[in-house]
């Protein structure tokens, strides 16, 4: 696990390098000052103030930079809030979507494929900021979509070209599901708007709440998404309460219109049938991010009762800063630790490309934990490969092998078992017919005969 003080020298050190000047002038300024008659008094002490500020500026801004940009996450972290959510509640504030067609009408359109174009050509892997807006072109992933339009009353058609995907939006192409928004008198003509697209995915939570209390959930019914998208922009804005629309709290014209979603929902529609072709959409290995893995152990941090525990975003909120792997965001996560009662906390995090990009199947974290049980770290390598971003194998004693591949409760228990025997694994292959790993070869294929038999594969 990051050590803060760790952290905080190696940010000291840049900072000294970058601000040497301070030194050098607080150096040349005392000089000076303790040569009587030696020039003007007025000279060397001027030197010898700015010299001083500059130089007390480096570790006074190096410990303010290392605390803004600490990947963990600690006691004061933590968040009360009055209206506790659900386990599974989710809610995401978007960017305001960039629309040329303001009068447009809203339609599906479905990725049948998507191909990557580029990303970040000219970034470093540093923190960049907007100057105060949070949907710039530049830290968005090129991607060329082959869509299949379906115009409100018109006849569907294709549609090849390349688009500028926003971060949070990733996981509407991965989907397959957008919404367009085309042009009443030319349907060709049409845009695309990517935060709507992100909720008609099921990245976003969607729950309504009806005038008689019931709470029904709209995620991954695109067709009552739609409607519900329709009624609320000819209405005018309706107000999210999270990631939940309450009736009672809306215009009586605009709940007696939406009650109708509330009563469909809860007589159980079936699933809707998945967009085909899924590796035709998945562009996420060539997106940044940490790549999946079984996860290498610190003996140090192990030694000390460091451990393996579940995490949950709660919430995402975009800003205007930017790194190479990904946007930072404000976010509230949810801990479940060991022999204790779950907990919120929140703090501003970089959240990988890749992950984004699988928003819409999971947003489960691997966590780490301090032996103290007072300082969580998130584990990207394995929370990737939990997710499904990278392949997951294991090899049986025998030779058998089975694919977990985004199966998030098997992963993490094995991950646990390996992190309590301290056995690393940089990879995304567990070979139990290894020496290292074949001490947890009975435990780990207890986990694997107890996950569902659809989960297997010999």
């Amino acid at each position: 696990m990051q050590s803060f003080t760790r952290a905080f020298v190696r940010n000291l050190v840049f900072f000294s390098v970058c601000g040497v000047a301070g030194p050098v002038f607080l150096v040349v300024g005392a000089l000076g000052v303790s040569e009587v008659g030696s020039g003007e008094e007025g000279v060397p002490l001027a030197f010898l103030v700015t010299g001083l500020v500059f130089t007390l500026a480096i570790p006074i801004g190096a410990f303010l930079f290392t605390r803004a940009h600490f990947r963990v996450i600690t006691d004061r972290n933590q968040v009360y809030d009055a209206h506790r959510r659900d386990d599974d509640s989710f809610a995401m504030w978007t960017p305001t979507a960039r629309i040329p067609i303001q009068d447009g009408r809203l339609a599906t359109a479905e990725v049948r494929e998507a191909t990557f174009v580029t990303y970040g050509q000219d970034w470093e892997a540093t923190y960049q900021s907007y100057g105060g807006d949070l949907d710039p072109d530049e830290p968005k992933a090129r991607i060329r979509l082959r869509l299949w339009v379906h115009p409100e009353g018109g006849e569907p058609f294709e549609s090849t070209a390349t688009w500028r995907v926003p971060s949070l939006c990733l996981a509407a192409v991965t989907a397959g599901r957008l919404v367009a928004v085309t042009h009443p008198g030319v349907p060709a003509e049409f845009g695309i708007d990517w935060p709507r697209s992100a909720l008609l995915s099921g990245a976003r939570t969607c729950r309504l709440v009806g005038l008689d209390g019931r709470r029904v959930d709209l995620t991954g019914h695109p067709d009552l998404l739609l409607e519900q998208m329709r009624s609320a922009r000819a209405t005018g804005r309706i107000a999210l309460d999270g990631d939940t629309i309450d009736l009672r709290r809306v215009d009586p014209a605009v709940a007696t219109r939406l009650q109708s979603l509330v009563e469909r929902a809860a007589a159980g529609r079936p699933a809707p049938e998945p967009v085909p072709d899924g590796r035709a959409r998945w562009v996420i290995d060539r997106l940044p991010g940490a790549e999946g893995a079984f996860g290498g152990v610190d003996h140090r941090w192990a030694r000390h009762g460091g451990q393996l525990v579940r995490g949950r975003f709660l919430e995402l909120r975009g800003t205007d800063t930017f790194q190479y792997e990904g946007p930072v965001l404000e976010t509230v996560l949810r801990l479940f630790p060991d022999g204790g009662a779950p907990f919120d906390v929140g703090k501003k995090l970089t959240v990988p490309m890749n992950y984004l990009a699988l928003l819409h199947r999971t947003k489960q974290l691997v966590v780490q934990v301090g032996g103290d049980r007072r300082s969580y770290e998130i584990d990207w390598e394995r929370t990737n490969l939990a997710a499904g971003v990278s392949p997951a194998v294991v090899i049986g004693p025998d030779g058998r092998q089975f694919d977990l591949t985004g199966r998030f409760d098997p992963l993490l228990a094995i991950m646990r078992l390996l992190v309590a025997h301290r056995v690393s694994l940089p990879g995304t292959v567990l070979d139990l017919r290894d020496r290292r790993p074949s001490a947890t070869a009975a435990q780990v294929m207890d986990v694997i005969r107890r996950t569902p038999l659809s989960l297997r594969s010999g």
